[in-house]
């Protein structure tokens, strides 16, 4: 069945779920509404979005430097207590947002952020690509899809997890919102990568991360 931008809103407006998590919670029901909503109950991802709005000035500035210190992250994610952003669940996270940052380089933290002149640049090139021909509604549904993928490589929040690539970071983050009960986001993150500019061999950071966790 497919899984319409409608069924996906209506979805999010009554449980307060992320959108990601909302279709993901669609397609593993058929679509069927009230059993999606229960799939993120059940996944503690029911509230996550309704604590979007209260603020999060608390958390912590988290670090990651690579084997060899060629490449560092810092970053900066907020909780809405002291208390959050001293715990293990909190930290760790925040570890592995700056490893995972470290490995995939994304751009932005949001979709929100993507730069309109960006995005539209991205609309084009996608139209572009689509045969002549297509009927105006398909070419906007490729035209769709394609961003999709530009904001898994661009967007921190879309990006799979580097260390559980079966869930997106905002995923990831959802789920310390349901087990602390409070708001998390990633406000900011700078990377550094010594040379940056400079004509150099390239590296696979990604697997170089993953060798590093033993994986």
């Amino acid at each position: 069945m497919d899984i319409t931008s409608q069924m996906v809103k209506e979805l999010r407006e009554k449980t307060g779920a992320g959108m990601m998590d909302c279709k993901k919670a669609l397609t593993e029901c058929s679509g069927n509404m009230e059993s999606a909503t229960d799939y993120l109950r059940k996944k503690g991802l029911a509230s996550a979005q309704k604590k979007a709005d209260r603020v999060a000035a608390e958390g912590m500035i988290g670090h990651y430097i690579h084997n060899g210190d060629k490449v560092g992250v810092l970053l900066e994610v907020n909780c809405e207590t002291d208390f959050a952003a001293r715990s293990d669940d909190f930290r760790t996270l925040v570890k592995d947002i700056a490893m995972h940052i470290c490995a995939m380089n994304p751009s932005y933290v949001r979709r929100e952020e993507v730069p309109a002149d960006v995005l539209e640049r991205e609309k084009e090139i996608a139209r572009a690509q689509v045969p002549a021909g297509k009927p105006a509604n398909v070419v906007e549904k490729i035209v769709e899809g394609k961003l999709g993928n530009f904001y898994k490589d661009a967007c921190l929040y879309d990006q799979p997890f580097v260390k559980d690539d079966k869930q997106t970071i905002e995923q990831a983050i959802n789920g310390l919102i349901a087990k602390i009960g409070e708001n998390v986001r990633v406000r900011r993150f700078v990377r550094f990568v010594t040379g940056e500019g400079l004509e150099k061999r390239s590296t696979d950071l990604a697997a170089d991360v993953r060798a590093a966790l033993g994986e």
